[in-house]
């Protein structure tokens, strides 16, 4: 299997003297997989509790292929000429697309560290970091996604008074088990990354992102309430499903007909077997990707890094997302001018599955205009000269 060693982080003083020992002083173990071949390489950073094959529709989108190189026999890959641009893909002209996808440490089959302290989106990205380096790549375009659910999974101890007794009992019993839904922040890892290195990064995007901290809050209404009551209540796998199905898509979107059925029951039974046949997310893994999301902060200067560096940005975002809101990905956008364009589709939270050809086309065009070396003045939709007053229709709308 794959995989790439990075050096533990050392946090504090005791982790210093920790790291002494040799027990302690083991490095971490990322996961990873490549996909497709060329010299146009694509970071993919999943976000909290997700996995590498969590990217699987842009996978496919850019490379032609899900089928990891490592899927193929020794026989067939010293066939394959690693700079053909025939592995399907963008089109957009280039000369091929590898790809790279990982899972971050505390998730999949990466290390899970014990200590909170070890995991931040700074020391998340210092692992990702160190995945190009494995891999040889000087320079690449980095795309992650948004910030995620976890505070949809703080919500119900918020809202324990309203439970009765029985309930808050079974909701105690089921919080560990909580761990299944996917809590992501790639966007804040990709842009954490992209401050710390901007000479290594070719393009950024980032899909349903938010600044972290208080800015992870859902819009409070009725729906979230609803959704963080029945998370409490949920005891099993069919009952997680259907929560998780609201939590992540459009009601139109799961009432559409696929055949004889609604895409609301396909997807459902793919998520029941998808949460009883995978391992829940260890406590250690789900307590420090949190603690990740909670800290995280872009600073001025880190803003400025990436505004100056001369890359192009793509912000990415589904408009009816319920867990981050469009708000902060549109004043994330706004800060980053010249370079960042913004994507408004109709989508929910996980809008790189629903609106996969769009987001997918949007990356695309991503890759594309930086290959080209296109002008930020060119590749914004933001208006000139503007930078107090932004519509708040502002950015390229797909879908109605």
């Amino acid at each position: 299997m794959p995989f790439c060693e990075v050096p533990k982080q050392q946090t504090s003083l005791d982790d210093a003297v920790d790291a002494a020992s040799s027990s302690s002083s083991k490095g971490i173990k990322i996961f990873y997989k490549t996909y497709g071949h060329g010299p146009t390489k694509v970071l993919l950073i999943i976000g909290l509790a997700g996995t590498h094959d969590s990217w699987g529709p842009q996978i496919k989108g850019l490379t032609g292929t899900e089928r990891s190189n490592d899927d193929y026999d020794d026989d067939r890959m010293r066939t394959v000429d690693p700079n053909s641009s025939d592995n399907g893909g963008c089109g957009y002209g280039g000369n091929g697309i590898q790809v790279c996808a990982f899972d971050n440490r505390g998730m999949g089959r990466s290390s899970v560290p014990t200590k909170k302290s070890e995991y931040t989106t700074k020391i998340m990205a210092k692992d990702a970091i160190a995945l190009m380096d494995h891999l040889g790549w000087r320079k690449a375009h980095i795309f992650g996604h948004s910030m995620g659910e976890s505070v949809i999974l703080s919500f119900p101890f918020l809202l324990l008074p309203l439970l009765n007794a029985t309930e808050i009992n079974c909701s105690q019993q089921l919080i560990p088990s909580l761990v299944h839904v996917t809590v992501e922040t790639g966007a804040m890892i990709a842009c954490k990354l992209a401050a710390m290195v901007p000479d290594r990064v070719l393009s950024l995007a980032l899909l349903n992102v938010t600044g972290g901290g208080f800015e992870c809050l859902p819009k409070l209404d009725s729906r979230t309430i609803s959704v963080a009551i029945r998370f409490l209540k949920a005891k099993t796998p069919e009952q997680r499903a259907a929560v998780d199905l609201d939590t992540h898509y459009t009601k139109e979107y799961l009432d559409e007909h696929v055949g004889s059925s609604t895409r609301r029951a396909i997807l459902y039974q793919e998520y029941v077997k998808g949460i009883s046949s995978t391992g829940m997310q260890s406590s250690y893994g789900f307590d420090g990707q949190v603690n990740a999301c909670w800290t995280h902060k872009m600073t001025r200067t880190e803003i400025e890094l990436i505004r100056s560096a001369g890359f192009l940005v793509s912000v990415i975002h589904g408009r009816h997302d319920i867990i981050a809101q469009i708000y902060y990905a549109r004043r994330l956008a706004k800060k980053l001018q010249p370079v960042a364009r913004l994507v408004d589709l109709h989508g929910g939270h996980l809008v790189s599955h629903e609106r996969t050809e769009e987001v997918n086309q949007a990356l695309c065009d991503l890759i594309s205009a930086s290959e080209k070396k296109m002008s930020p003045h060119v590749w914004t939709n933001f208006p000139k000269e503007s930078s107090r007053k932004y519509p708040y229709s502002v950015g390229v709308s797909v879908g109605c």
